[in-house]
């Protein structure tokens, strides 16, 4: 490639460089924020090495990719902008950081095609991991969850004949009283399993549905999970007294469910891997 055109390029890419950062430098360190104040997106700072890490992998087929730039990539980056306008003007957060997604993928496919798009399609998407569902929506899930962790919950110990009443998302024992709050309901572990589910399946699996698959189960595995921790909660408070319901104790069990929960995958992507194994290539037959 003449000199010329390099300077060129690399002129475009750091011109494309400083504008991305002027636009979206108090975006990204909200989002820093809150992956650092909120336990529920407190994996985010995983997802960009982790992008940055599978698009390297796939260097190769980038390499080899017919570069056919397209216009369609100006606009998206022009609608991306004015996504990110409105969600200023909403005061909106997720809108903004949605759009810093939108302008990235514009970007890849304005300079480079949608040969390069479609291979870095995977690296993009786990980028929207790293953003926080809007509030009304994270409240639509939350609520739900918290009533069946106290449905399960009051299951279990009624089934080791422990006394309980339960009231909507609180449940009554003889000596205390449990109230299964937001930061119980299980979405915390939900949205990480999720996450990790996703990652676990891709380095497990090259096939689609059975990553798929292993994606799907993290949601009845992280509800099974947080019901058995309030279970274990209510069991503890009974026998121990109302000190097992908090503090160190109850922090505790949030990790070691967390364990259970990802081990409840591993198990999972196992019996798949034993009992649908994935194709061998067939040799292929030497000519006499």
């Amino acid at each position: 490639m003449p000199t010329s055109n390099r300077v060129r390029i690399w002129s475009a890419v750091a011109l494309i460089g400083v504008a991305f950062v002027v636009l979206y430098s108090r975006v990204f360190l909200k989002l820093v924020d809150a992956w650092t104040n909120d336990g529920n997106y407190s994996h985010g700072f995983l997802i960009i090495p982790l992008a940055a890490y599978l698009a390297w992998e796939r260097r190769d087929q980038l390499a080899a990719a017919p570069l056919r730039r397209s216009v369609l990539g100006a606009l998206l980056v022009v609608a991306s902008v004015g996504v990110l306008g409105l969600g200023v003007l909403g005061s909106e957060l997720f809108l903004t950081r949605l759009s810093m997604i939108g302008v990235i993928t514009g970007i890849v496919l304005f300079m480079l095609g949608w040969s390069h798009l479609r291979i870095l399609v995977f690296p993009l998407s786990m980028l929207l991991l790293m953003i926080p569902i809007p509030a009304i929506i994270f409240n639509q899930i939350a609520f739900p969850l918290q009533l069946l962790a106290s449905r399960f919950g009051e299951s279990v110990l009624s089934a080791a004949s422990i006394p309980v009443l339960r009231e909507g998302n609180v449940l009554i024992l003889a000596n205390t009283t449990l109230e299964v709050a937001e930061a119980c309901s299980g979405i915390r572990s939900l949205i990480s399993l999720l996450t990790l589910g996703i990652v676990f399946g891709y380095f497990t699996d090259r096939r689609v549905w059975v990553r798929t698959l292993i994606a799907a189960s993290t949601v009845p595995i992280a509800i099974v999970a947080n019901g058995l921790r309030v279970a274990g909660t209510g069991i503890a408070a009974h026998h121990i007294g109302p000190a097992a319901a908090e503090g160190f104790f109850h922090e505790f069990s949030g990790w070691v469910v967390f364990v259970v929960a990802f081990g409840m995958l591993m198990v999972m992507q196992r019996a798949v891997a034993r009992f649908v194994p994935t194709p061998q290539p067939q040799p292929t037959a030497l000519a006499a």
